[in-house]
């Protein structure tokens, strides 16, 4: 709670202070009028009112019904100012604390992916609430305080009743309380695979599988399963508070129904005034509400607590990879990246993907990983960018362990292009631009690489050209913040190819990296593409430490070096020319690529044989 409350503190002092004032202004003016109520209700009935005590009396209960109607919609705006402030920094926080983990390892944990859910849901609201329900009880004490002497006036013992009366209510809520935080963690996977199978149904780039094959009622019946199953826990928690706070708001009335008995028959009695009466029942209403109001903010704040540890727990975790204090620096490549006897295995409940590798990657050079799907390619990548750490062995940048340099330093000296690349729901410029920040407002450098990628025509024959929006998912937005204009309001959606060429331009905007890791890098493009960009990418990395990967083995037989990965480990490496000739798995491969391609040649051949023939 303290870690909330300096969060909405550091956010908004001044709506903080103003909050807690007005707060305070509005628990004084309930037992202000009943007061003055009383002091009126005694005045008229002594026979002889003074018209100027009556006045002021009157004029004092209309001034607090002012404030008192104007209030709670002033109170509820600071709140919401206050709230949305403290929002932004609470959810920059935890964006920031994220930005820590500069592996892949947590994004592939679900129980994590779990907490980060309930932090973003929880964690920028709970600071708000914290400070509401803090100062929301603060009111409700005064207030309830202010009430509870009035009754104490009129008879101690009732004030104890009531108070009494109000207790078991607390203490039932608080527990209640647990529960339900509990059963918010409980179904929090449930909520995300609703959330997954609600997001399946209207993305564009699963609507052509889903209408092709007739699969949207079974998603459908997926998601609405996971509700039904959130749905039932919500309910069973919903009857359990039901419950409880039957019994106790029963009791609560039973002690005000015996108090308010008491006083009128003290009245009859002539034992008390018309005053104490009206006093006792605003009094016992006052007490109530405020008892009430108190355990529902203390229940909101508690519970939101509860739920903010989920917020906390992001902020405190530790780096999933570790960097030094004092790193080692990542100069630049000079000698080669070599890979001593590296074992990895994504969890300890999986087997090892990779299993003594050791191979190096000479400075100034082309090597190539190549080898059947699961050998280890992908992974060896993922290694060199350090997106993970070895189970056991080391990779060495210039002969330093890449976990003694820092993470970002070594990156900056790095250019790729993923298999899975990313296709941004922003502008064609932004998509390139992103590929190195400092390049995101000079147009020239993002058109040169667009040009060298093969990615320029497109791009320029867009409606608004690199400012074009290549989503689907946002509106393509209004020229200089004007009205909507040439129709084109939607944005655009791209081919694979193209998309792959974006990629790939974010590759050359890197510009002189010390490592260029292809991988796969044209997989989504025709041959005459797919041509055209590995002549381009010759070029581009001759003379530049480079890994390719690639299942197209004729993309990669002019590296300089090709290492053959099998079931995790390096089968074999050497040239194209001295592979062929060894006769082992690389010339297997390449034989039946090769075969298949003139298999294909030959029913071409045959094809337009069998066409001309007929034309005769």
């Amino acid at each position: 709670m303290v870690t909330a409350l300096g969060m909405a503190w550091r956010a908004s002092r001044g709506l903080t202070t103003a909050f807690a004032a007005l707060s305070m202004l509005m628990a004084a003016l309930p037992v202000t009028i009943a007061w003055c109520t009383k002091l009126v209700l005694d005045e008229i009935a002594g026979g002889r009112p003074e018209v100027g005590v009556t006045t002021a009396l009157g004029a004092a209960i209309a001034g607090c019904g002012v404030l008192t109607a104007l209030g709670p919609q002033v109170v509820q705006y600071v709140r919401d100012e206050s709230g949305r402030r403290v929002g932004l920094v609470a959810q920059d926080r935890l964006f920031r604390a994220t930005e820590r983990f500069v592996g892949l390892a947590r994004f592939e944990d679900p129980a994590f992916l779990d907490r980060i859910r309930m932090a973003q849901q929880y964690g920028g609201a709970t600071p708000g609430m914290v400070v509401s329900a803090a100062l929301g009880g603060a009111r409700t004490v005064m207030t309830g305080a202010g009430f509870l002497v009035s009754l104490v006036t009129i008879n101690p013992w009732m004030a104890v009743l009531v108070v009494g009366a109000a207790a078991p209510s607390l203490a039932a809520e608080l527990w209640l309380s647990r529960r339900r935080a509990a059963m918010l963690w409980g179904i929090g996977p449930v909520e995300r695979r609703e959330f997954f199978f609600g997001e399946l149904l209207v993305n564009v780039r699963a609507a052509k599988e889903l209408r092709l094959f007739g699969i949207g009622a079974h998603l459908r019946g997926l998601m609405n399963a996971q509700r039904r199953a959130a749905n039932a826990e919500r309910s069973r928690t919903d009857r359990r508070e039901l419950g409880a706070q039957a019994v106790t708001g029963t009791t609560a009335a039973l002690a005000a129904g015996s108090g308010l008995l008491w006083v009128l028959v003290s009245a009859a009695n002539g034992t008390g005034g018309v005053g104490d009466v009206a006093l006792f029942v605003a009094a016992v209403a006052g007490v109530q509400a405020a008892v009430s109001g108190l355990v529902v903010e203390l229940v909101t704040a508690h519970q939101q607590v509860l739920l903010f540890g989920h917020y906390l727990a992001v902020l405190d975790a530790e780096p999933d990879l570790p960097v030094p204090a004092r790193p080692r620096r990542a100069g630049p490549l000079r000698r080669g990246i070599e890979l001593q006897d590296v074992w990895f295995r994504y969890s300890p409940g999986h087997p090892w993907a990779l299993r003594g590798v050791s191979l190096t990657i000479p400075y100034g050079t082309a090597v190539a990983l190549v080898g059947r799907n699961g050998a280890g390619k992908s992974t060896v990548v993922k290694l060199l960018c350090r997106m993970y750490d070895p189970g056991r062995g080391s990779i060495l940048w210039d002969g330093v362990d890449l976990r003694e340099m820092d993470p970002a330093e070594l990156r900056a000296r790095i250019g790729a292009v993923f298999q899975d690349y990313m296709e941004y729901d922003m502008t064609a410029a932004e998509n390139i631009g992103l590929g190195d920040l400092a390049a995101l407002d000079d147009r020239g450098r993002i058109e040169a690489a667009a040009r060298r990628a093969g990615a320029h025509g497109a791009v320029s024959g867009l409606p608004r050209g690199y400012d074009t929006m290549l989503s689907r998912v946002f509106a393509d937005p209004p020229k200089d913040g004007g009205a909507e204009d040439d129709g084109a309001v939607t944005g655009v959606h791209l081919s694979g190819g193209q998309w792959q060429r974006l990629a790939l331009a974010r590759a050359y905007l890197r510009g002189e990296r010390d490592l260029l890791i292809l991988d796969e890098p044209s997989s989504g493009l025709d041959a005459e593409a797919e041509h055209e960009i590995h002549q381009g990418l010759r070029e581009h990395r001759r003379g530049r430490t480079s890994v390719l990967v690639s299942h197209r083995l004729g993309a990669v037989r002019d590296a300089d070096h090709i290492v053959v990965l099998d079931g995790g480990q390096v089968a074999e490496q050497g040239t194209h020319a001295g592979l062929l000739t060894r006769g082992g798995i690389y010339a297997h491969l390449f034989t039946l690529q090769a075969e298949g391609y003139r298999q294909r040649e030959d029913r071409d051949a045959g094809a337009a044989h069998d066409r001309l023939s007929g034309a005769r």
